[in-house]
């Protein structure tokens, strides 16, 4: 080619490669702002102005910095604590959150709410002042308990309808009801009943009820863990896992989506919600997976399968784990060990269902001149792994939740400070990003604080009544005592009841009612209780409800019903580990390890082979019985069992071989063309 048509040709390819940069640019300036939009449409929050957003500013810091203090000099007892807790998220809560999403002025707050706002505070504060007198005559109540407890009782109620949805309160309501007309209900739920009086105050002022279990983790730890993930976000730790997921994956074969599985189960850790990270990470992910040749309704699954996966993903879990780890007397790090495997499982199968589609439609990664560069990567954050490892270190040694995350936080400001005064960053600029993770921690609290006092109402009512008692030999029976029908139930009521209620919530109901029986029948406590947590956060990628895949076709301008579809298949691994680990429970790392590698390495090979099936793909485009002998495989290696481990691996070679043999045949013809 002469020179000069090289020269010709530059300006044409240069004019080309801006003009792609452009779209690039405009299309995730638009998945960005369609996405600020779906989060304020799902949180729909007051957006102050002046002097009421620096008091609401104001409010949250000294939150954080109180639950701070608490996590180092426990200077109050629980009853106090958990009154001071709810008395600041009430203050956050009735502030930000309007009666009515739709005709409550969003910049200013109504009368209704300063009403509510003033009574709860002076609510918490009274049983704060007299807590002790309050414990000392429980069972003789007055007249100003019954009114201060009912009160506290519909104050809740009304928290949790504008926080967590109106299914909350109906549930708690429905719970209220059973407590106080038992003598008039069947033979099979009937109980003597409680009075008004009665049922209000132990909800109310005792610390089984709204100020029980649920409450307390979510004063002493859910708060402090929320509040790490916001600084972590704010001094740019979650650019960092973006960066590093992309650096690793992003040149591979359909690199994009496997950058976003990779980057939204570890930015999940820090969210705390599906959708949340879904908007976040998406704005990024999904036009980039568009763009490497991903159907757009297939972009929106991919995050928002990866981004529930955050819940589950241990050491920083959802807000349930804290409450499950409570539950069942447990330190919390046993909870992420018996969780480690499961969630890596999970992982696996949504990484190679990505990669599996990739092969199918023929895509490549990005050009490495594109992504970011490992060592630079490295370079700019690595201190925002020695908080996390520091954290982990801490869990391991025995140390609460709460101690261990209060150094964790601790290390996440000193490091970025230290990094600040290294690059020469303006520290103001710093300690405004510190003010700003300080506020967002505790305004992203108010939500799970909600759903956890409606939860104390919930939890309060069953022990009062003995419900779950009830509940469990109704389990049992319905089940005729089989394990294999009472496991199927419980799955059917966790999807049901998270479809319109949180998952801390719903965790805590099934868990209080379900549990027990499963127990009964033999499983493990701890199996029991991730089988419900499992279930519970899979109801975000389970049409018609699927929040976090309806968040992610916004973005991905794709239709919600197939992204819903393609998210539950993404994340249909998260539906059968459940059962895995119910029937072996090495995968929670129970017993020798000589008996969880085998089972390890079989549910690792079986998720591989269940990927394949669901996206009909191995070395190529598989056919109709081969994706059934696939699905067969995946099953017979999921079992635990040495016979069904054989014959799924024989079928398995059948398939391969069947696969190899094609796929030669055709490269030979295409050669021979």
């Amino acid at each position: 080619m002469d020179s000069r048509d090289g020269e010709h040709q530059d300006p044409l390819r240069k004019e080309s490669d801006s003009r792609e940069t452009a779209v690039i640019q405009a299309e995730e300036a638009l998945a960005a702002q369609r996405a600020k939009e779906l989060l304020d449409e799902f949180e729909r929050k007051r957006q102050y102005k002046n002097l009421p957003s620096l008091l609401i500013t104001i409010v949250a810091v000294m939150t954080s910095v109180y639950h701070l203090l608490y996590a180092y000099f426990h200077p109050f007892f629980a009853l106090d604590h958990r009154a001071l807790h709810w008395l600041l998220m009430s203050i956050l809560l009735f502030a930000l959150y309007p009666f009515s999403k739709k005709r409550s002025p969003l910049n200013r707050m109504s009368l209704p709410d300063v009403v509510l706002l003033i009574v709860s505070v002076a609510i918490c504060l009274w049983i704060f002042i007299n807590s002790t007198a309050i414990l000392n005559r429980a069972g003789t109540f007055g007249t100003m308990d019954v009114v201060m407890g009912t009160i506290l009782v519909l104050i809740v109620l009304e928290a949790a309808r504008r926080a967590a949805g109106l299914a909350v309160p109906i549930i708690a309501v429905m719970f209220i009801g059973y407590a106080l007309f038992g003598p008039y209900l069947p033979d099979f739920l009937a109980h003597k009943g409680y009075s008004i009086e009665r049922l209000c105050t132990y909800l109310s002022l005792s610390t089984d009820g709204i100020f029980g279990v649920p409450i307390g983790v979510s004063a002493n730890f859910i708060l402090l863990f929320i509040l790490y993930g916001a600084l972590l976000r704010k001094t740019g730790a979650g650019q960092f896992f973006t960066d590093v997921a992309f650096a690793l994956t992003g040149w591979t074969r359909g690199g994009p989506a496997k950058a976003a599985v990779v980057s939204s189960t570890f930015f999940g850790m820090i969210s705390g919600s599906s959708v949340a990270n879904t908007v976040t990470t998406g704005t990024f992910t999904i036009p980039l997976m568009k763009r490497t040749g991903y159907p757009a309704h297939f972009a929106g699954g991919v995050e928002a399968a990866s981004s529930t996966m955050g819940q589950i993903m241990p050491p920083i879990m959802g807000a349930a784990a804290f409450i499950m780890a409570e539950f069942l007397s447990v330190p919390y790090y046993k909870v992420c060990i018996a969780a480690a495997i499961p969630a890596t499982l999970a992982f696996f199968s949504t990484f190679m269902q990505v990669h599996f589609r990739a092969v199918s439609l023929g895509l490549v990664g990005l050009p490495r001149n594109e992504l970011p560069k490992i060592g630079r990567a490295f370079a700019a954050g690595w201190h925002h792994l020695f908080s996390i490892f520091l954290l982990i270190a801490f869990l391991m040694q025995d140390f609460s939740p709460e101690r261990a995350v209060f150094w964790a936080i601790l290390a996440t400001i000193a490091t970025s400070f230290l990094m600040s005064l290294i690059r020469k960053e303006s520290l103001k600029t710093f300690g405004k990003l510190i003010l700003e993770g300080l506020e967002e921690g505790a305004i992203g609290a108010v939500e799970v604080a909600a759903a956890c006092a409606a939860a104390g109402i919930i939890i309060g009512s069953i022990t009062m009544t003995g419900l779950g008692i009830k509940f469990s030999s109704m389990i049992v029976d319905a089940s005729m005592g089989q394990l294999y029908l009472a496991l199927p139930f419980t799955m059917i009521a966790c999807l049901f009841l998270g479809m319109g209620v949180p998952t801390t919530a719903q965790y805590v109901i099934i868990s209080a009612l379900v549990a027990p029986a499963l127990v009964q029948m033999g499983v493990l406590p701890m199996a029991a209780h991730l089988f419900i947590l499992y279930f519970g956060t899979r109801a975000d990628i389970t049409p018609p409800v699927a929040l976090a895949a309806y968040a992610g076709a916004g973005i991905a301008r794709s239709d919600p019903w197939k992204t819903g579809l393609a998210a539950f298949q993404l994340g249909i691994a998260g539906f059968i580990i459940p059962f895995m680990f119910v029937y072996a429970p090495e995968l929670l790392f129970v017993g020798s390890l000589w008996k969880i590698l085998p089972a390890l390495l079989t549910a690792s090979f079986g998720v591989f082979c269940l990927a394949a099936a669901v996206q009909r793909c191995l070395l190529l485009k598989t056919r109709w019985y081969e994706a059934a002998l696939l699905l067969a495989t995946a099953l017979l290696l999921i079992k635990p069992g040495l016979r069904t481990d054989l014959i799924g691996a024989a079928l398995f070679l059948v398939v391969f071989l069947l696969q190899w043999f094609r796929r030669k045949r055709e490269n030979g013809a295409k050669s021979s063309t």
